[in-house]
């Protein structure tokens, strides 16, 4: 792991937010930022803000829905669920990540023999 932590590319945050509310169902924000800490290796790390904008974000785009509930520790908090409408544009942004990473690794892959093509 490299000692610097990741800067995460605009919109990959609201995916991976998705993601891990589809995966492991209703969380409070706190434990949907661990668990993507902790799924990336810890090479991204998410401060309170950063999650809870793109909480706000989802939620008024109807993506995914709150209810207050009691956490682990006994402390009320705001858990966060996928809705329909979610699971359509996850669905949808995890097809144009695929696209982008495929063009991605194409292009930094590329060889000599994609040389000729360029010159004219």
């Amino acid at each position: 792991m490299s000692p610097e932590k990741l800067d995460l590319l605009q919109g990959t945050l609201d995916l991976m937010v998705l993601q891990t509310l589809l995966v492991m169902g209703s969380l409070h924000g706190y434990g949907i930022a661990r668990r993507i800490e902790q799924v990336s290796g810890n090479e991204v790390l998410l401060n309170q803000g950063t999650i809870y904008a793109s909480l706000v974000r989802l939620e008024q785009r109807g993506w995914i829905s709150s209810r207050w509930g009691t956490s682990d520790n006994n402390r009320k908090a705001k858990f966060y669920s996928i809705t329909a409408a979610g699971k359509r544009q996850l669905t949808a942004d995890a097809r144009y990540w695929e696209r982008l990473k495929e063009v991605i690794e194409r292009v930094m892959t590329m060889d000599d023999s994609a040389k000729g093509g360029a010159d004219a």
